[in-house]
């Protein structure tokens, strides 16, 4: 057990855990009626709509192929105008809205999309579903973002060519840059290009929450016309996630469906402040919020960067969850980039493994230390377990290194602790030093740190010099912490024998003075 406080450890309120606490995540469970009923009569309907849709596809192609007959496939100078523009509104609205209705959705419409010259970018979120380009049918023909493989798709290549899209190159170094350029360049023609659509969330969520909006459609600082989704059916085989059903198993149950609903609203254009303008990232949160208060949706502030670091714990052997720690804020607060926290991933994986569920408890966290369970060693696991659940998750494990143990390994506190090991001063640790300070300063007698002792001592000589004890350090900086966590014990023992005692060690307590103590280093201003 952890050890008991006088007090809760003051926690930075913009550190808690986020109101969804994995939005990448789907689980579809049909009862024994449901399943029935998709089988029933998806004998009848997938053979119909897939028949039909093929032919609708065979009559609507031609009409894309010949609207963008030698048009470039590169970044379009100019949009389409004349019987271009009149055939690509056939092969994609007419025959988009055809092609959606065989396959069962039914749409609705709230709201009024206004004109280009007033809100040259929308906005469309939650983006849960390769089913969500339904919009781009609804809004006319939208210009929007897409890899430039897409275009060389098979059928689809040409519709989507109609839309003359942003198009975003995974083996060209400047294409973020470009893209963002060129997005501007259309969102500022003053209604001469049609409107950008963009899902700024940038990732598939499960529709719980929006997660963080990506800056893409907000650095113009133009009128954005917020644009929201809703699937409202009790059945949900739409939502496509990083953890759940593959696209084509979705595809064929939402065949199955009798009819899907689809609600699509289109809200407000929001016009930016100044203020807005010349900060992308607050322009983008506001219009989050407004979409979240439309949908009544809480906000998290997870990322694309989450769903790499899920990929990763997957690869580490750990459950894919454990990966998320909404790194916009995470990275944000604490200053981190995605290489580091991927490293402390890493880090944590070799604690980790060995337990169940992805989370590291009292006995995983003393081994990886290869020291025993003591006083000060639950103290130390207690300021890294946030949330008092007597585990340690990988959000926690980064915020405690980074917070609590890399702001006291500082050179003077290497120092220090090897100092008081080296009690004869002749600038080296023996075995028996070592042993001897650490089964004093724990209490256990009987103490073997003999395997500590030789990962520290990596020439084998049977000392410890300065530097290879500083180079541990370095590398583990949570025995920075279990030292002051120690001398901030001893101190408070010490005042307590000067004074009338109220709680004592044994009791594994800490005093409010203690507590308040460690709540500095815990604390990182925002």
């Amino acid at each position: 057990m952890p050890p008991q406080r006088l007090f809760a450890l003051p926690r930075q309120e913009s550190l808690v855990l986020p109101a969804v606490l994995n939005p990448f995540l789907h689980e579809l469970h049909l009862t024994a009626g449901e399943t029935f009923k998709l089988v029933l009569l998806g004998l009848v309907l997938v053979p119909v709509r897939v028949l039909c849709m093929v032919v609708l596809l065979l009559l609507a192609w031609p009409f894309a192929a010949f609207a963008t007959l030698r048009l470039p496939t590169k970044l379009s100078a100019e949009p389409m105008k004349g019987w271009r523009r009149c055939l690509s509104y056939v092969a994609v609205s007419v025959a988009g809205r055809i092609f959606f209705y065989i396959m069962g959705f039914r749409i609705i419409i709230k709201g009024t999309r206004v004109s280009s010259k007033e809100a040259p970018i929308l906005a469309v979120a939650p983006h849960s579903s390769f089913f969500d380009g339904i919009v781009c049918v609804i809004a006319g023909l939208p210009s929007t973002v897409s890899r430039s493989e897409n275009l060389q798709t098979p059928v689809f290549g040409r519709f989507l060519r109609c839309l003359q899209p942003v198009l975003v190159s995974r083996v060209d170094p400047d294409s973020r840059k470009n893209t963002i350029l060129e997005i501007e360049r259309r969102a500022t023609s003053a209604g001469k290009w049609s409107q950008v659509l963009i899902f700024p969330e940038g990732t598939c969520t499960n529709r719980s929450c929006l997660i963080t909006f990506k800056q893409g459609a907000f650095i113009p600082g133009v009128p954005v016309q917020p644009v929201v989704l809703r699937y409202p059916n009790s059945v949900d085989t739409v939502t496509w996630t990083w953890q759940g059903y593959k696209a084509r198993t979705l595809l064929l149950l939402t065949l199955c469906q009798l009819y899907t609903k689809v609600e699509i609203e289109f809200l407000q254009p929001h016009v930016p402040s100044e203020e807005e303008k010349s900060d992308p990232s607050l322009f983008a949160s506001r219009v989050r919020s407004i979409m979240a208060t439309s949908l009544a949706l809480p906000v998290t502030d997870h990322t694309y960067e989450d769903c790499r670091l899920m990929i990763s714990a997957g690869e580490l052997t750990l459950p894919m969850e454990a990966g998320l720690v909404e790194f916009t804020k995470i990275s944000r607060k604490l200053n981190l980039k995605w290489d580091n926290i991927k490293k402390e991933l890493e880090g944590f994986a070799n604690v980790a493994n060995s337990a169940k569920g992805g989370r590291i408890g009292i006995e995983e966290f003393s081994k990886f230390l290869k020291l025993p369970i003591s006083p000060v060693l639950q103290e130390l696991f207690a300021l890294f377990d946030r949330n008092g659940d007597s585990t340690i998750d990988f959000r926690e494990y980064v915020i405690g290194l980074t917070v609590l143990c890399r702001p006291v390994n500082n050179e003077e506190t290497i120092h220090m602790a090897f100092k008081l090991f080296d009690t004869d001063d002749d600038e080296h640790i023996t075995e028996d030093e070592f042993s001897s300070l650490l089964r004093s300063s724990l209490g256990i007698p009987d103490l073997d740190v003999t395997k500590l002792f030789q990962d520290i001592d990596v020439d084998g000589s049977g000392k410890i010099t300065y530097e290879e004890f500083k180079d541990f350090a370095l590398k583990h900086p949570q025995y920075a912490k279990l030292f002051t966590t120690y001398l901030d014990l001893q101190r408070y023992h010490a005042l307590q024998t000067e004074q009338e005692p109220v709680i004592t060690l044994a009791e594994n307590k800490v005093a409010p003075e203690i507590a308040n103590e460690d709540s500095t280093s815990d604390k990182k201003d925002d």
